[in-house]
């Protein structure tokens, strides 16, 4: 997990899961990244994804991955605006 601070403000945070994948190879998977409110629209989570694009270089990933609401259109946007595509859908099924 990466953390983002102002001073001793933690104001971003940032998962991250490694894997194998059969069809990519070494992954990243980024995981409930949240930036303050008050933070948001200022760079910060350019900033944090930059971090962990360069921490999944170092760790031979070839691709970084990630999961998102179908409800949460800024998202979306931020990461389309971040170079990331739609591959696929991710079902779930609650028991």
């Amino acid at each position: 997990m990466f953390g983002c601070f102002d001073t001793e403000k933690l104001i971003g945070v940032c998962g991250l899961w490694f894997q194998t994948r059969h069809y990519a190879g070494k992954s990243m998977e980024v995981d409930h990244v949240i930036i303050d409110d008050a933070y948001r629209s200022h760079g910060i989570g350019k900033v944090l994804m930059e971090y962990a694009y360069e921490y999944a270089g170092k760790k031979s990933c070839k691709w970084v991955e990630l999961n998102t609401y179908v409800h949460n259109f800024p998202s979306h946007k931020f990461y389309y605006n971040q170079g990331f595509v739609a591959k696929g859908y991710h079902f779930v099924k609650e028991l």
